[in-house]
């Protein structure tokens, strides 16, 4: 039987596994860096742009070193800026994973890791506390460069929030990981 990505389980989620690592190895190659530097003339745009990239697992690396290079004349408008682009990209993968990876979650909620995970949260915690605190580790994940997709993903599994909600939470924890870096 030939290799097929559709021979896994999960192939979608192992493809952005993959995509991950690509652009971690892609970072090492001179032409990518001299891209990313050169997006420095386009300015605030060039933040915007950072900022969508920001947010998707593949593009958070290019993201992280374009805005490392930076040095805006306001700090806090480029990270408001980058912020509002990370929201964009926010909103679009929320609406993907909604109509592409949701059958894989269905099913990876049933699996016995998961499962026993599951079980071992709600032993320990209440339910409003284990909300909140779900809540926090999104927005951990939202304003680290680690891919929004799993901040989304767990926020969609843990709450019925609104697009707009979770494109405000979205909003304010980019907004600062990105002012974070641009203080590095």
């Amino acid at each position: 039987m030939p290799f097929t990505i559709t021979n896994f389980k999960y192939p979608k989620i192992l493809l952005f596994i993959i995509a991950i690592i690509l652009a971690y190895f892609l970072l090492d190659v001179s032409y990518f860096i001299n891209f990313l530097h050169s997006l420095g003339q386009l300015s605030y745009l060039g933040v915007f742009i950072a900022g969508f990239l920001f947010s998707f697992g593949f593009t958070a690396p290019f993201a992280v070193v374009f805005l490392l290079s930076l040095s805006p004349e306001n700090i806090f408008l480029a990270a408001l800026i980058g912020g509002v682009g990370s929201m964009v990209s926010d909103l679009l993968i929320l609406r993907f994973v909604k109509i592409s990876f949701e059958n894989e979650f269905i099913h990876l909620r049933k699996e016995k890791p998961v499962l026993f995970l599951k079980q071992k949260i709600d032993l320990l915690f209440n339910p409003k506390l284990k909300h909140y605190l779900f809540l926090a580790f999104a927005g951990i994940l939202f304003a680290s460069p680690l891919p929004d997709e799993a901040a989304i993903m767990l926020i969609s599994s843990v709450s019925q929030l609104s697009e707009n909600k979770i494109a405000l939470i979205g909003l304010v924890c980019n907004t600062l990981g990105i002012l974070i870096i641009l203080l590095l």
